[in-house]
């Protein structure tokens, strides 16, 4: 299977990943979406790092899933918060963090 195959996947599922963003209102279903940016961030450094022979993609892609994880927990944190005083999780609501 050809490498290019991996790089045009990882570009489908940026895609979905941003659109599930821009289009999607509930701050949970927002962070699924920028996780499955994150993940093809790294399908891409690891097919990178296979085409060159490198070990430092496969690193990268450690690096970018600790920050993931970092994201999440950060993320539902203040999303639990939100929820706790406003009793939703929509992202329309952009003056939630103003008060």
């Amino acid at each position: 299977m050809s490498l290019a195959w991996y790089l045009i996947l990882a570009g489908v599922i940026f895609s979905i990943g941003a659109t599930i963003v821009v289009v999607r209102r509930s701050a949970i279903i927002s962070l699924m979406g920028v996780e499955l940016m994150l993940n093809s961030a790294n399908l891409v450094f690891v097919t990178f790092a296979r085409i060159l022979g490198d070990v430092s993609g496969q690193i990268m892609a450690f690096f970018v899933m600790i920050v993931a994880a970092a994201e999440v927990v950060v993320g539902l944190a203040i999303i639990v918060s939100i929820f706790r005083s406003r009793a939703t999780t929509s992202v329309d609501d952009a003056t939630l963090l103003k008060h």
